[in-house]
């Protein structure tokens, strides 16, 4: 049985489409491989060697894909308790001493992407806040050695 993937609606329609886009290029892959299959002697044959490995590639994505899909559950379906730092929540921090404050979406590690402002829910820092709740002070251990404390100013579940 596959193991469990919580995705946001966006991420799963995301995959989705990921996985639409790969099965028409095995399709297209399929064609090239079999013209340069029709060239005769494949032992040169560049293109047929290229195109067979990129199929190899394309197909462990196709089943990687499927079995994620197959398994996923949608995050704004979760039942997650407010006020609680969980998968799926939206957290603003303030931290200690310096007052600077952030904020994170907590996500899989399939959606995780510090450039739109979400985390894995696997990384040290969401590790760190996991099951706390608004207006608590946490100190958190991160893998450079360093500890920084974070007061948990807001929590939002993910609509």
């Amino acid at each position: 049985m596959a193991e469990k993937v919580y995705l946001t609606k966006a991420g799963f329609e995301k995959l989705r489409k990921e996985l639409e886009s790969l099965k028409a290029e095995k399709i297209q892959l399929s064609a090239e491989i079999g013209e340069a299959a029709a060239q005769g002697d494949l032992r040169e044959n560049f293109g047929y060697h290229a195109a067979k490995e990129r199929q190899t590639e394309v197909l462990r994505r196709i089943g990687e894909l499927e079995q994620k899909l197959v398994a996923a559950q949608m995050i704004e379906s979760l039942d997650i308790p407010n006020g609680e730092v969980r998968i799926g929540t939206k957290i603003y921090l303030e931290e200690h001493p310096s007052k600077e404050r952030t904020q994170w979406v907590l996500l899989d590690a399939l959606e995780a992407d510090t450039e739109t402002g979400s985390i894995s829910v696997h990384a040290p820092l969401s590790q760190g806040l996991l099951g706390h709740k608004e207006g608590e002070r946490v100190t958190v251990n991160l893998p450079n050695g360093r500890s920084v404390t974070y007061t948990i100013i807001k929590i939002e579940r993910l609509k």
